[in-house]
């Protein structure tokens, strides 16, 4: 089977230290974070940055560009992904910002969600000119879409900017089940993306709250790759009982690759899939 490519996600927007100590807010803590999952086993990380005195999601590419720096000193060829999320702001000139990053901090990649969607308490507002314009920059700057998807109607429209020579293959997809209001983690809602998916995809699965284990499990059993975090769950158990930490997530996925004679892809391997430069100062697509 081939190798399993793991995309870790430190921190999200929402979860603060009131709802887990464990979760990484400064840059230093999201760097100590990286390096310990590139210890354990990953192949890309998907990156958010926050204040690190309000633990606020900030925009600005300097927050950044701290984090990518320091990530490229202990880890050059990691495949690195920066957030353009319209959860919290939607003016085109905050989400690219991050686009503009040169050099050694540049993103090889940035997270372009194809619609918008709800979630249990907020909003993430992505219209078709945003989604446009935002794949249009990634194409200007050498940025490899990672096409957040949460429902089929959003690789259909991926189809769709495929035919308006937005994005190029090979694609990145990330497929996120168990959002309230998108497809949920089932057999059914996981086949109808999958098939729905174009040639030339490399595909991870993640799940949202309870959700993550049982599809990443699954997206391990049926040879896709795995987004894994504390962005998504903060929780080991579905009881809710035990906080999770970041290593613990990566370690159990660890296991079930192993039981599934599945090593993990490297930063090299999703490289050469993806059509990215080789890394150690040569970033994006």
């Amino acid at each position: 089977m081939n190798n399993l490519v793991v995309t870790f996600t430190p921190t999200g927007m929402l979860m603060r230290k009131s709802d887990t100590p464990h979760v990484p807010i400064t840059p230093a803590e999201i760097i100590e974070e990286v390096r310990e999952a590139v210890a354990i086993g990953i192949s890309s990380v998907h990156l958010h940055a926050r204040h690190p005195q309000t633990e606020d999601p900030v925009w600005e590419r300097e927050y950044f560009e701290e984090i990518i720096v320091g990530i490229r000193q202990f880890a050059p060829d990691l495949v690195v992904s920066a957030t353009t999320s319209g959860r919290i702001y939607n003016e085109f000139d905050k989400r690219s910002d991050v686009l503009n990053l040169i050099g050694n901090a540049k993103p090889d990649m940035a997270s372009l969600t194809l619609s918008s969607l709800n979630f249990n308490k907020t909003a993430s507002i992505n219209s078709p000119d945003m989604i446009m314009r935002l794949a249009s920059k990634m194409a200007e700057q050498g940025i490899k879409p990672e096409l957040e998807v949460f429902d089929a109607g959003m690789i259909n429209y991926a189809k769709y900017l495929i035919g308006k020579k937005l994005l190029s293959p090979p694609y990145f997809f990330n497929l996120i089940m168990g959002n309230v209001a998108c497809a949920q983690a089932d057999l059914l809602h996981v086949g109808v993306m999958v098939n729905d998916l174009p040639e030339e995809s490399v595909t991870v699965f993640g799940g949202i709250g309870n959700a993550q284990l049982r599809i990443n499990a699954l997206a391990v059993s049926m040879g896709y790759g795995v987004r894994v975090g504390l962005e998504d769950n903060i929780w080991l158990d579905d009881q809710r009982t035990i906080l999770a930490t970041n290593a613990q997530y990566l370690k159990r996925i660890g296991t079930i690759a192993n039981a599934m004679g599945r090593k993990v892809c490297t930063s090299a391997e999703l490289r050469q899939l993806l059509g990215l430069k080789p890394g150690f100062g040569e970033y994006g697509c």
